[in-house]
């Protein structure tokens, strides 16, 4: 027996040869796992997590920068806030605050179709937000769309069109395995192009992605995904870059915190609960803190305890 291949989590570039059409494609098996190890997420909320989270890596994989790029939902529905984050090497966090009686009663229609559970959950007056921080120069960018459409995909098509200009479709999967995501978008001719024979190829580019399925999003490799959608096409696949989830919380950081909020405040926590026990708000990772820890933290030491205070 073959040992157990180890997930894949990748986003790659492609084009149409000697054609104005780009691509990208991203899937996450360990990452996206990972990000939800701490923290158990009901089916409608976990899908639409996924889903932004694959799409962050696909905006960040469109632009040349160093830094942060940050996707915000925020609604009116059973899905209050959604934040993902994907940085210009492919490290990503996110988190979702959600009403749990909301997504029950969501969840509970099993008729409802995925367009009205979408809509459910980010309600009617949502808004879709991208910013991008850059370390050059503190360089900071933002566009803002309403969540309008059916699904995820058709925001982000929307932001493409209105923020960037550009021809833009968008397939989102995700399921409690993998998140995947495909890209693909029509750039500015060259001046002298046949403008009908560039329409022509985009169309059927168009209808390439509109063939394809979120089941074949999710468990199709790359290449059989680009053969079906782009038959007719020679196309060319560039090397992936690894993706992979990292949340900026550590044991300093909170200690940091605890410092900070002063003796008093966290000895009075010490006392009612008999520990301290700090949650990270992106990965729910928690980090816990004993009588001895605390003591260590306002004594002067760098680090708590040594060996007394753990993370679950």
């Amino acid at each position: 027996m073959n040992p157990p291949t180890a997930p894949r989590d990748e986003v790659r570039r492609f084009i149409v040869e000697n054609r104005p059409v780009r691509g990208h494609w991203v899937r996450l098996e360990g990452a996206w796992q990972e990000l939800r190890a701490h923290r158990d997420y009901p089916q409608p909320v976990r899908e639409l997590l996924g889903q932004a989270v694959a799409a962050s890596v696909l905006l960040a994989a469109t632009l040349k920068f160093r830094g942060q790029l940050t996707l915000q939902l925020q609604g009116n529905g059973a899905v209050s806030l959604l934040v993902a984050q994907c940085s210009h090497d492919y490290r990503l966090r996110a988190v979702a605050r959600f009403d749990e009686a909301a997504v029950a009663a969501l969840s509970a229609d099993g008729s409802a179709a995925s367009g009205e559970v979408f809509r459910g959950l980010v309600g009617s007056e949502g808004r879709f937000a991208v910013t991008v921080e850059a370390e050059e120069r503190s360089m900071r960018y933002q566009g803002i769309v309403p969540l309008g459409g059916d699904s995820l995909a058709g925001s982000l098509e929307a932001y493409f069109a209105r923020s960037e200009q550009l021809p833009t479709r968008v397939l989102l999967a995700a399921d409690g395995e993998r998140g995947a995501g495909v890209l693909v978008q029509k750039l500015p001719q060259d001046a002298g192009t046949d403008e009908s024979q560039m329409s022509e190829v985009w169309e059927q580019a168009e209808r390439g992605i509109e063939r394809l399925s979120a089941a074949d999003l999710l468990q199709c490799p790359v290449e059989e995904l680009l053969g079906r959608g782009f038959a007719a096409h020679d196309m060319r696949l560039f090397r992936g870059a690894p993706v992979q989830f990292e949340c900026r919380c550590s044991q300093g950081r909170v200690t940091s915190l605890l410092r900070a909020l002063g003796p008093d405040e966290v000895r009075d926590v010490l006392r009612e609960q008999g520990v301290v026990t700090v949650t990270c708000e992106f990965c729910h990772r928690p980090y816990r803190f004993e009588e001895g820890d605390v003591e260590a933290i306002f004594e002067g030491g760098s680090e708590p305890g040594g060996h007394s205070s753990t993370i679950h």
